[in-house]
């Protein structure tokens, strides 16, 4: 009985020591907690550049809204303190309003000028570069594309309004002269997306849209070197070429280029990387008829062309005395350094040059020119003087030639057919190179014109002082 008494008693100490130690423990933790909720919730600042972190929505097990509601009753049930209460409250509010907030563009600032950051997805890169490369869009809207640092440049300096700009880093947009871009739109996107749309092979990250320039408009610092002297631009379809030979008339200092309704558009972006920004150096008239040409030449000038098939031996003169004694009609397919077409440019479509659609597209137009009367121009070597006062050197496309109506505006003005002789069983010069050679050496004669009554004043002055 003793035995069973002490077993008793032990176990009675034993559970009131285990129910003492929990309940100290549930007192000790309810101080705890109350002590925390005393102190003041931390405030919660969401980061800017997270505001359009997407919510992952809720369980699909129960509707969005349903849940959501049991949600905050479950966390406001367990929350007793007020301001800890009214803190999740001010949470939830926030991430929903950044939930369902829109998408907005990010602005910031660099040197006093104001840029935007292209949200993904943004569509303005890819849009106005693939409009302006087409011809059609450019002529109608008005804009031109331009790409890399030394061209923006130069039409910037030259007076060219820009409209947009997007470039990959602000290192790339300080290269600019930011002062000029004031009125633009300065837009930041990944160099992935320029490097998709860049014609280079290595972009230089960044991309400028500009209002197309007007000739009479912009600011040109490459003056005349030599007198006046202009460029004619006669069927040039190929890119590279008229590229090259903007680019060797704003060397030689022409006075301006005159592109007629046949050639490649001027402000292609293959013609603005050979011309290498000799676009705002000079003016350049796109699309002029014939009856225009005269309009943008000096009064008086002389217009020569250049000839490619006359010889130095008086090959040219020997034909034009037998074609005389045989009374044929002479045409302009009789020479071979004219186009066999008159030129109807009215109802004509041009189309951007294609080298495999213009080898053979006017095969049979001799039969409609048969009565047509060549004009009579004679012919000079390229180095003999031809170049004695205002100039016009007019150069046609490899394929077509020459048109009827430049060989007459070269007999009514008393020019010469100009002739670069070259080695045996060579067909000719590629057109950009007989460019640069007749205008160079055109350029030289004019210098020379100018400097011959300087000299000859000196010996003068000279024997009156003695």
């Amino acid at each position: 009985m003793a035995a069973f008494m002490r077993s008793v008693i032990c176990l009675v100490a034993t559970e009131r020591n285990y129910f003492l130690t929990r309940g100290s423990g549930v007192v000790v933790e309810s101080k705890r907690y109350v002590r925390a909720l005393r102190r003041k919730p931390v405030r919660v600042l969401f980061p800017e550049d997270k505001t359009d972190e997407v919510i992952k929505p809720a369980s699909q097990s129960q509707p969005a809204g349903l849940n959501k509601a049991k949600q905050e009753a479950k966390v406001t049930a367990t929350i007793k303190h007020p301001e800890e209460r009214d803190f999740v409250k001010a949470r939830n509010n926030v991430q929903s309003t950044i939930k369902h907030a829109p998408v907005t563009l990010t602005k910031d600032h660099v040197d006093g000028l104001c840029f935007e950051r292209a949200y993904p997805g943004d569509k303005r890169l890819s849009r106005l570069v693939s409009v302006a490369r087409s011809r059609t869009f450019r002529e109608q809207q008005g804009k031109i594309l331009l790409e890399g640092r030394r061209l923006i440049c130069d039409a910037l300096d030259a007076g060219a309004n820009p409209q947009m700009v997007f470039f990959s880093t602000v290192d790339r947009l300080r290269e600019l002269p930011l002062d000029k871009l004031k009125r633009a739109t300065l837009v930041k996107v990944k160099f992935e997306d320029i490097k998709i749309w860049s014609d280079l092979v290595a972009p230089q990250g960044v991309i400028a849209i500009f209002s197309r320039p007007d000739p009479s408009r912009l600011n040109f610092t490459n003056r005349s070197l030599s007198g006046a002297l202009s460029l004619i631009c006669d069927n040039i379809r190929d890119p590279g070429n008229l590229g090259t030979m903007l680019r060797c008339a704003a060397a030689a200092g022409c006075n301006n280029v005159l592109l007629t309704k046949g050639c490649v558009d001027a402000w292609e972006p293959k013609v603005l990387r050979a011309a290498m920004g000799a676009h705002f150096r000079l003016p350049i008239y796109p699309s002029l008829s014939w009856d225009d040409m005269e309009k943008h030449l000096p009064n008086p000038v002389t217009v020569h062309v250049a000839d490619s098939s006359s010889g130095a031996d008086g090959s040219r003169q020997a034909e034009d005395a037998q074609v005389n004694m045989l009374n044929k009609p002479s045409k302009a397919g009789d020479y071979g350094w004219v186009s066999t077409k008159r030129s109807n440019r009215n109802n004509m479509s041009y189309q951007e040059y294609d080298s495999d659609s213009d080898s053979d597209s006017d095969s049979d137009s001799d039969s409609d020119d048969e009565g047509l009367s060549l004009p009579r121009v004679d012919s000079k070597l390229y180095h003999e003087k031809w170049a004695q006062s205002s100039t016009a050197l007019v150069i046609g496309g490899e394929t077509h030639g020459l048109s009827l109506e430049a060989v007459q505006l070269a007999e009514k003005t008393g020019g010469h057919r100009l002739f670069i002789p070259v080695a045996p069983d060579v067909d000719s010069l590629n057109s950009a190179m007989a460019t640069s050679i007749l205008l160079f050496e055109g350029r030289k004669q004019l210098l020379k014109l100018m400097q011959t009554p300087a000299r000859k004043l000196k010996p003068k002055a000279k024997q009156q002082l003695s």
